[in-house]
């Protein structure tokens, strides 16, 4: 618990108002560890708690959590039992969170089917919790999308709302979520390797962004929900309409020329240094000026010479420079310090005197590098680092003496990097 509220989020990350969570998988990790089904829900409850104590920590007003659905009745009346049990330990630990940090307690969903010891405890939160301001805890139990409309509809029926009345924000006031600042949930977050909305808060999940975990909820730590955030914060959301922000505008086809020469100095003409190719591709890379190119670029090569001799510090002191010069011009979101860490790793795996070859870690370093410094998801940068990281590899063959052909083929996978990242970021 402890860890979890020291976490912290880089500066300038965008928190989500509204997180919604569907905890999947706590029977399949029960099993998997040779324990009673029932242990996974429990362990599940107690990382509920922690997550949304975390999620507060970093400003997230309302934390919805999915404890169970209009459909999750025809499981085993045993389970169904232990389920309730831990539902009023869950709000009674709430509670305890609630009225410290003013927290106010919603239940979303159907309150006839519920025990009736449990319809009395969450009244008894709803009542206390009610002039809490801080944050919302929504608790969704007996909960399902199609059975919120349907009583919304019923309850707009029984009140003699004519037809002309009914629009989005007279819809509203009848729904679960009436009243509530953020009824539009920002980020759904579903674990255990499930992608499937299932039908939770189907109106308010409009223009929602979709995080797969594929780790059962009880491994789904604070650490895990601070990587989905920060993978929330470089998303664009357009809400149906144009992105306002102004992305790159550089060629595919002569950023990846240049940087081709970047690698293949033996092909550099003449009258061309390394450093005017450097220079001449950030400045089409970034759309730098002249002279603003020409300072970065310095960085850049020192840290690319100090990297090709195995001085890492002095590569990553240049590479923050850099990074942080990139950062002030082009106005983009990332943290310098991370961006030239994160460089340095991946240099460390290609520049070592070894042979390169395509891995999974590879990949994944190449894919954390793309989404903090371009500021995508995971899923939009999978296909652009995997692109990368085949030009590294054939860069580094070719380097290694493996033959031309494979310079022919790291340009041609630059080509389409380019093209890939273009397409993510433009």
């Amino acid at each position: 618990m402890k860890k979890s509220q020291k976490l912290t989020l880089p500066k300038g990350t965008k928190i989500p108002n509204h997180i919604a969570i569907i905890p999947d998988g706590n029977r399949r990790w029960a099993r998997a560890r040779g324990l009673y089904t029932l242990e996974g829900h429990r362990v599940g409850f107690e990382r509920a708690v922690e997550l949304a104590r975390a999620a507060r920590s970093w400003g997230v007003h309302t934390i919805t959590l999915w404890g169970f659905s209009t459909g999750n009745w025809d499981r085993s009346p045993k389970e169904i039992h232990y389920l309730m049990k831990l539902y009023s330990k869950l709000i009674d630990d709430y509670m305890k969170d609630a009225m410290k940090e003013g927290v106010k307690i919603i239940h979303l969903g159907r309150k006839d089917r519920l025990p009736k010891i449990l319809i009395r405890k969450i009244a008894e939160a709803e009542e206390k919790t009610k002039n809490n301001k801080n944050y919302i805890g929504n608790i969704a139990l007996d909960h399902g999308g199609h059975d919120d409309i349907i009583r919304a509809v019923r309850g707009m029926i029984e009140d003699g709302v004519p037809a002309s009345k009914v629009d989005e924000k007279t819809f509203e006031n009848y729904l679960d979520t009436k009243g509530q600042p953020y009824p539009y949930v920002d980020l759904l977050i579903r674990t255990s390797g499930e992608q499937r909305t299932s039908g939770l808060l189907l109106w308010q999940m409009e223009y929602a962004e979709m995080y797969w975990e594929r780790d059962h909820f009880p491994d789904f730590t604070p650490e895990k929900l601070r990587c989905a955030i920060i993978d929330f914060s470089r998303r664009r959301r357009r809400f149906g309409g144009n992105d306002a922000d102004e992305h790159f505008k550089f060629k595919p086809e002569i950023a990846a020329g240049l940087e081709l020469n970047w690698w293949r100095l033996s092909k550099i003409p003449g009258d061309k240094t390394f450093e005017d190719y450097a220079k001449a591709h950030i400045k089409e890379q970034w759309g730098l000026s002249l002279s603003l190119a020409s300072q970065a670029s310095k960085y850049m090569i020192r840290a690319f010479r100090f990297g090709k001799r195995e001085d890492w510090k002095k590569a990553n002191k240049n590479l923050m420079s850099f990074y942080k010069l990139i950062k002030e011009e082009v106005k983009l979101a990332f943290e310098p310090s991370l961006a030239a860490s994160l460089q340095v790793k991946l240099w460390q795996k290609t520049e070592n005197g070894k042979k390169a070859v395509l891995t999974s870690e590879l990949e994944d370093q190449t894919r954390e590098l793309l989404t903090e410094v371009y500021r995508i998801s995971d899923y939009q940068a999978a296909k652009v680092a995997h692109l990368r990281a085949l030009a590294t590899v054939e860069k580094n063959l070719a380097e290694h003496g493996e033959g031309e052909e494979h310079w022919d083929l790291a340009e041609e996978y630059l080509h389409m990097y380019y093209r890939a990242l273009k397409e993510k970021v433009a």
